[in-house]
């Protein structure tokens, strides 16, 4: 499905420090919802040199000192044409940096084919950053998973499994134990750069729970601003499960197993639910024991190690038979 995303929408974008960028409009107002379709910056030198061969006009075009310089140039010396034939092309819109402002021909023919004029006062190599980091986030292959994610000792812990299987009863026991929130319930998933999910919530109105027999629930207010975050990588995935006698459940950890969200694969692990165990405990040693795999060390290869170890030492020997019987 195409991405529905227009320059309006990138200037009332609710960006913060860091990531702010500064953006309001100075001309061709009237062309505010032209759609941008591609996650994409062109710094368009060549095209004003009158070099239009493999000109990108589908990106949003980024005007610096030297553009600006150059524009001033070509007004100078009566080179109306070259600007014309730059807005000839559908062109989603043209941010001037450092508080530039283009020449009055310029001005003139965004007007007419109204193509909007963004300024920012940024410098050009920091606001390229910005928007090009910014643009990879809205442009990410996206999709929604019943779950909640929370982050465990600095981890990114997807929880999943049925409805009533107890997501949210083990996330509020993990936030009081000092972890934090990042979405109950559903949860808005990104691939960034191909290969990292990045988990959000998609309710517009705080981080909020539901809990069975309370109902919802403020977390920011219960607990403080130190419970919740807004994003989070997702770095483990745990199947919460009602209990099956009739399943085989995983007792020894060495074999590792993937869930694939977005093509990309990240740890899973399927935790059986059943009364007496402690979920909450559970996730956090596994968030624990997850850390330690990313840094080299797989406690259930080690103790598979150690077996074989003892069982080829022949000191086992004396477990299942006497000194007389070993020849």
């Amino acid at each position: 499905m195409e991405m529905h995303f227009t320059v309006l929408d990138l200037i009332d974008l609710d960006l913060k420090e860091h990531n702010s960028l500064n953006l309001y409009c100075i001309g061709g107002r009237k062309g505010l919802y032209r759609k941008i379709t591609i996650p994409d910056i062109n710094r368009p030198g060549l095209a004003l040199s009158g070099f239009y061969d493999h000109f990108a006009y589908q990106r949003l075009q980024l005007f610096g000192k030297g553009e600006t310089a150059y524009l001033e140039k070509i007004a100078s010396e009566g080179k109306v044409d070259i600007i014309r034939q730059l807005f000839s092309y559908s062109i989603p819109c043209c941010i001037f940096t450092h508080n530039l402002n283009p020449n009055t021909i310029f001005f003139k023919e965004a007007e007419r084919v109204q193509c909007p004029i963004l300024q920012t006062n940024l410098d050009t190599s920091v606001f390229h950053a910005r928007l090009m980091r910014i643009l990879a986030n809205i442009f990410a292959p996206h999709k929604k998973i019943h779950g909640v994610l929370v982050e465990v000792y600095g981890l990114g812990v997807l929880l999943t499994g049925n409805s009533g299987v107890g997501k949210s009863e083990t996330a509020l026991e993990l936030i009081k134990r000092g972890h934090r929130l990042v979405a109950d319930d559903a949860v808005e998933v990104r691939c960034v750069n191909g290969n990292v999910l990045m988990g959000v919530g998609t309710s517009k109105v705080g981080h909020h729970m539901e809990i069975r027999g309370i109902g919802i629930i403020n977390v920011t207010h219960l607990f403080g601003v130190g419970a919740i975050r807004d994003r989070k990588e997702i770095q483990l995935a745990i199947i919460l499960d009602d209990w099956d006698d009739a399943k085989f459940y995983d007792r020894f950890g060495e074999e590792d197993k993937y869930m694939e969200i977005l093509g990309v694969n990240i740890p899973m692990l399927e935790i059986p639910v059943k009364q007496g165990r402690s979920i909450p405990v559970i996730v956090e040693t596994a968030a624990m024991n997850e850390r330690l795999k990313q840094m080299g060390y797989n406690a259930g290869k080690e103790f598979n190690q150690n077996i074989l170890k003892w069982l080829e030492s022949g000191t086992d020997r004396s477990v299942y038979f006497g000194s007389e019987d070993i020849i």
